[in-house]
């Protein structure tokens, strides 16, 4: 059978450096750091206490008091950035048909918050079992795609992807396939992720992942830079309004790319180290570029994974390097989480997001936070240090990777109709 095309037709963002999605972008432009003094929670005890906390958000603007109070942050999150994505793509109760509508939508952990704040209220009890009827309803990590569906009447497949780090590029990755395979006109698709609690910065700190640069918040996420010390913590939600082609075309959609494919790999290796030598992020990439019909010249952007971990930064830069070959000193590389932080489960898709403009706007964000050049990088490719880069963008690659080794990339590309 021949596979169906699929265009983007909509998009929100809610970030740590801006709460909409032209917000998220220009902060990605002007290279606006995201990290602070935590709020969240008193930090002061922590060995990290500085995230990429989303900023100035209050749910009652967008959601009614008493239905925020029942949902997780991270619901929350994914239910204002549907309401931006769908009217981004002209899309409402009216004009969708329901059944050939779907979610597929991704979190690393899901309601973490509320899952650590009802068990530490009953440990300081007397044993008697006293929680939340909407406890397990608020945690579990499938409800986002769940209150999305009935927030806009989506009644097609639905349903929640977890990969870790990955879970959103790999979301995407999934619902593009339902389209391709047309079992949906549309799928609203992305990520969601709010951790910034003591559960989870205490747990990400006793595996000693993140940075602990408390004198210098701002600077303290720097891929590729040699002083690099670890992840800074970030949370946000994405969403892209996935469409099949003659589709959006029948109702005059704006189009703002096309999805040229995907791949998905294992490292195989460790539970939270990459492979030394980039293997499965090596043959994600060629996964990719094999399921778009592409060649690696036909790249000219990388959004890569770029943590600022002293591992996983080499080991991803060598599997581009044996991917791409003398083509990589021609494309422009940038890690945007040296901006919005390590948004986890959400990192997917608001990367996604960062290639998507790349090529709609011929514009590459920065990699910020460099001052040291690391020996074990080659000085001669383009990290897209410090400032954005105007350039010709015709295809951006997009790479995201998770504890477990699960690896994911998705390739967009200017629409030719």
């Amino acid at each position: 059978m021949e596979l169906k095309r699929v265009v983007v037709t909509g998009m929100g963002a809610l970030t740590p450096i801006g709460n909409t999605l032209e917000e998220y972008w220009q902060g990605l432009l002007n290279g606006t750091p995201g990290a602070n003094n935590i709020t969240l929670f008193d930090a002061s005890k922590f060995k990290t206490k500085f995230a990429c906390e989303v900023k100035n958000f209050d749910p009652t603007q967008f959601l009614d008091k008493k239905e925020a109070r029942k949902i997780d942050r991270f619901t929350q999150f994914a239910l204002v950035v549907s309401d931006e994505a769908m009217a981004d793509a002209g899309l409402n109760r009216e004009n969708v048909n329901p059944d050939r509508t779907g979610v597929v939508f991704g979190s690393g952990i899901g309601g973490l918050i509320t899952f650590q704040n009802e068990v530490m209220d009953f440990a300081k009890g007397d044993g008697t079992p006293r929680f939340n009827p909407f406890f397990i309803p608020k945690m579990i990590l499938d409800i986002a795609a769940g209150q999305i569906s009935m927030r806009h009447n989506l009644r097609g497949p639905n349903f929640a992807v977890v990969s870790a780090c990955a879970s959103s590029t790999n979301a995407i990755i999934e619902a593009v396939n339902l389209i391709k395979l047309g079992k949906a006109d549309i799928i609203v698709s992305g990520g969601s992720e709010a951790v910034i609690s003591e559960a989870g910065v205490g747990g990400f700190n006793a595996m000693k992942a993140m940075s602990e640069r408390n004198d210098d918040p701002a600077t303290a996420s720097r891929p590729y830079d040699k002083d690099r010390d670890g992840f800074v913590m970030g949370e946000a939600a994405g969403i892209l309004i996935l469409e099949e082609l003659e589709h959006a075309k029948a109702r005059g959609a704006k189009i703002y790319c096309e999805i040229a494919g995907g791949g998905a790999t294992a490292d195989a290796h460790h539970i939270t180290a990459p492979h030394p030598e980039g293997l499965g992020a090596r043959n994600v990439m060629l996964a990719a570029l094999e399921d778009a019909g592409m060649q690696p010249s036909d790249i000219d952007y990388i959004n890569t994974h770029g943590t600022s971990t002293p591992l996983g930064d080499v080991a991803e830069v060598k599997a581009i390097m044996n991917v791409f070959g003398e083509h990589a000193y021609n494309l422009n590389i940038s890690a945007t989480k040296s901006m919005t932080g390590h948004c986890l489960g959400a990192a997917g898709v608001i990367e996604a997001i960062a290639a998507i403009q790349s090529v709609v706007h011929d514009i590459v964000p920065p990699t910020i936070n460099h001052f040291t050049d690391d020996p074990e990088l080659d000085p001669r490719l383009n990290f897209t240090f410090n400032k954005a880069q105007k350039r010709t963008v015709r295809a951006a690659l997009s790479n995201t990777f998770g504890f477990g080794g699960h690896n994911a990339c998705v390739i967009v590309k200017k629409f030719e109709g």
